[in-house]
């Protein structure tokens, strides 16, 4: 069993900075990759950034140049970091982590959600 927990989340006004954490822990032999999901009400979860292995970064075009995702080999603990925050970047956030476990099974692993409000 894999275990994310997330932590950083609140209430900032826009422009504001913040930071998110993720921490694995538990069953892991490898992790493969690990990103940062959002989910604003009414509407569908959406990847916000993703981090490798190997350190290969990636952004949904509404965050480029405002969010940067890091890690220690994509292990424990990522980080998002948040500038230049918006009103539409309110939403629930989810670590999501591609995990294989030390009898070698993949899987995918997500947090319980930490929710970041942005106010107008």
């Amino acid at each position: 069993q894999v275990r994310l927990v997330e932590s950083g989340g609140g209430l900032v006004q826009a422009g504001g900075s913040l930071r998110l954490s993720c921490a694995a822990s538990g069953n892991i032999f490898r992790v493969n990759a690990m990103a940062w999901y959002r989910q604003a009400p009414g509407k569908q979860r959406e990847l916000v950034a993703s981090i490798t292995s190997g350190g290969s970064a990636n952004y949904v075009d509404s965050v480029k140049g405002r969010f940067t995702i890091s890690g220690d080999n994509a292990k424990n603990p990522v980080y998002l970091q948040m500038n230049s925050l918006k009103a539409e970047d309110t939403a629930i956030y989810y670590c999501n982590a591609d995990v294989v476990s030390n009898f070698g099974f993949r899987n995918d692993y997500w947090g319980q959600g930490t929710q970041v409000t942005v106010s107008s």
